[in-house]
């Protein structure tokens, strides 16, 4: 079999998929070892394009942990984690708005927008797209006592989504791509995680898949095996039985709630991978896990 052959036969298997999710919204949090490493940060931006040029709507949303860490030691300011969280007082919210909207945003803008697509950065305060709320978190300290109360400063839940700002944005050709910071009842600044502004926006527009980027295979049994496809239920019992533990729960816990909302499936896949966008949306075996209701 020559090389040529094998790509036709690429193209062939993505052919049945390109006609599935034609005029589909897919809503993409990109994060992790994708934004880091340059060909990787290619080839995710050629994705999204490519997704875009065949019909699809891809909608991206944004972390930025790793340069908002470096830019607050560049300015001396420590940081204070819970469970993994990033504790955000009224100094370190606003370099976290500055990193992530006036930084890391744009730049995901122009290298969609170098590579031949038509990208457009916005925040969550933009258009009123995201409202949110102080999170009130409550760490647990074990049996047979009461959690403890943490003041987390500005990080945020969400309370609401108002996709109008999204839609207008789609139908003219544009690819959306959202910085997740939302705005209180009184103007105030939250830093909201991105995973859960993601899963949130695609409940908002009935987004027929949810992909999460992550630096993992993506969902592992006891084995440390790769766990392909998994249905709701059998996610709520791996999460019980303590196989999907730490950072790996809120994600699958992200997932489980916006199939609960209309989304038709969610993916997490290994961001590690070259092309793992469209190896998980147009071939028949994927580069992650993928979860249905």
């Amino acid at each position: 079999m020559t090389a040529d052959t094998d790509r036709a036969r690429v193209l062939i298997e993505a052919l049945p998929y390109i006609r599935r999710f034609n005029g589909a919204t897919i809503v993409v949090k990109y994060g992790g070892h994708a934004m880091v490493d340059e060909q990787l940060k290619r080839d995710f931006a050629l994705d999204i394009i490519l997704m875009k040029y065949v019909g699809m709507n891809p909608v991206v949303v944004h972390g930025g942990g790793p340069q908002i860490g470096d830019f607050l030691r560049r300015l001396s300011i420590e940081s204070e984690f819970v469970d993994g969280m990033r504790v955000t007082d009224r100094q370190t919210m606003d370099v976290v708005e500055m990193v992530l909207v006036g930084k890391v945003n744009k730049e995901i803008v122009a290298l969609i927008n170098h590579n031949g697509g038509s990208a457009v950065g916005l925040s969550g305060k933009d258009g009123n797209l995201i409202r949110a709320r102080k999170m009130t978190y409550l760490k647990s300290r074990g049996e047979d006592q009461a959690p403890e109360i943490i003041d987390m400063g500005m990080v945020g839940e969400i309370t609401a989504v108002h996709s109008g700002i999204l839609s207008s944005i789609m139908k003219s050709e544009f690819i959306p791509v959202i910085a997740p910071v939302g705005a209180g009842e009184g103007g105030e600044t939250y830093n909201i995680n991105a995973d859960l502004v993601a899963g949130a926006v695609a409940s908002a527009l009935n987004a027929r898949k949810l992909v999460l980027l992550t630096d993992t295979e993506g969902v592992l049994d006891r084995e440390k095996r790769l766990i392909s496809s998994l249905k709701s239920d059998e996610a709520r019992i791996l999460i019980g039985e303590g196989t999907i533990v730490g950072g790996m729960i809120p994600k699958v816990q992200c997932c489980l709630n916006a199939l609960a909302s209309g989304v038709r499936k969610a993916h997490i896949i290994d961001g590690r991978a070259p092309h793992a966008i469209l190896l998980e949306i147009l071939t028949k075996v994927g580069v992650g896990t993928e979860i249905v209701g």
